[in-house]
């Protein structure tokens, strides 16, 4: 029989704890042994609570304890969870984590130390959730090189993106909504500035170049300037707008972001609505392919930790080789990436149109009847720097842009 410690009875410690219990058998016979949660490490109690047989309120206890095998931790932020990985992998325990923090700023020490110790440290569930993306990159797609990766990787977000767009509804409203419905938390600054999202583009970027990409590198910008104006024009151009965290590979390097994006009918993740995530993978050898479903949730993330777990259970004593180096990667300098870019403006395109041109070289026009003083264009594809560079002259006009993603 296999023993486990959860670290954190939270949402998904407690999800974790639901499915070990309510899958037991079938659990058991995909791992080809019983699995037993023999500690379960809060500073609460739980008085009433099953789990309360098992509730420790001291890690020294799990670390100490040569019967636990896996270590899951579920408890979140940094600290103390980079410290109690660290030990459990340096004592020889093979660790679980949803924990998209600590993977995106220490992932590739740990891989490392569980390498050294010929363990595993698995992390399934800190990308999208419940969709099995990052095993499906390290064991399907392991014969292909991924040239793109455009993701929507945070509910909160997309859930809010599809409130505004298709009820009209102001940022401030959807977010209340957003946070009384428990989809965004009472502080959402890391769900709405694109910092969560940041975190998983970063982790992703990192598996399929097997270097280390630094989340704090990349280009983020979240929802926060999002307006109904805005989604009135992807209404009149057919499109609707999203956060996108997209990675490309150029060459040798990666250009790797998180932005609102304005995407077409026809684009894959244009349909995807509600709290649900998606990710949008091209292969050399495989062409396209789409994972879909819930992003985060209590049941979902636990079901990928559990995941995990089974793999752990079934390569005890094996380390996999899952992960990246700790040598850093050169992501492609945000001035150099290319998009076209939709700008909405102040004034009238009768007036502009020439002076706009000659900036800025063919343009698409986009009016709104319902928008007076003002109208949006769409730039032919250029790079960041360029486009920085040619709008600086109407910097006391540009009312916003947004970057097109085709």
């Amino acid at each position: 029989m296999a023993k486990i410690a959860v670290l954190g009875y939270g949402t998904v410690g407690s999800g974790v704890y639901e499915v070990l219990r309510t899958n037991r058998e079938v659990i058991a016979q995909r791992a080809g042994e019983e699995l037993e949660v023999k500690y379960v490490l809060d500073l609460r109690d739980f008085p009433g609570d099953p789990v309360q047989e098992v509730i420790t309120h001291d890690f020294e206890e799990i670390v100490n304890d040569e019967e636990v095998q896996i270590v899951v931790e579920v408890m979140g932020g940094i600290e103390p969870a980079y410290t109690f990985v660290k030990r459990s992998l340096l004592a020889g325990k093979n660790v679980a984590t949803s924990n998209k923090a600590l993977v995106a700023k220490h992932g590739a020490e740990l891989i490392r130390v569980a390498k050294e110790q010929n363990v595993n440290f698995f992390y399934e569930a800190s990308v999208g959730g419940g969709i099995p993306i990052l095993r499906s990159l390290y064991e399907s797609l392991t014969g292909d090189v991924i040239e793109e990766i455009v993701g929507i990787l945070n509910g909160t977000t997309n859930y809010m993106m599809t409130k505004m767009f298709y009820e009209g509804a102001g940022y401030d409203d959807v977010l209340k909504e957003a946070q009384d419905n428990g989809f965004a938390e009472r502080n959402p600054e890391a769900d709405v500035e694109g910092y969560d999202a940041c975190r998983k583009i970063a982790i992703l970027a990192s598996i399929i170049s097997g270097k280390q990409v630094d989340f704090e590198d990349l280009y983020c910008e979240g929802i926060t300037k999002v307006t109904v104006e805005d989604m009135q024009y992807a209404k009149v151009m057919g499109r609707t707008v999203k956060l996108l965290a997209t990675c490309k590979r150029h060459g040798e390097t990666l250009s790797a972001m998180v932005s609102p994006c304005l995407l077409s009918q026809d684009h894959p993740l244009f349909s995807v609505n509600g709290v649900f995530n998606s990710v949008f993978v091209h292969g050399n050898m495989l062409g396209d392919a789409m994972f879909y479903g819930s992003g985060a949730g209590k049941l979902p993330t636990a079901s990928a930790v559990v995941g995990d777990v089974v793999e752990a259970v079934k390569n005890i004593g094996y380390n996999l080789g899952y992960g990246w180096s700790e040598e850093k990667l050169q992501i492609q300098k945000q001035e150099e990436v290319e998009h076209r870019f939709f700008v909405r403006i102040k004034g009238k395109k009768e007036e502009l149109q020439q002076k706009l041109e000659a900036s800025f070289g063919m343009l698409q026009y986009v009016e709104v009847p319902e928008i007076a003083g003002e109208f949006g264009f769409v730039t032919e594809s250029m790079k960041e720097g360029l486009y920085e560079k040619k709008v600086s002259d109407y910097t006391e006009d540009i009312i916003s842009m947004i970057r097109v993603e085709d």
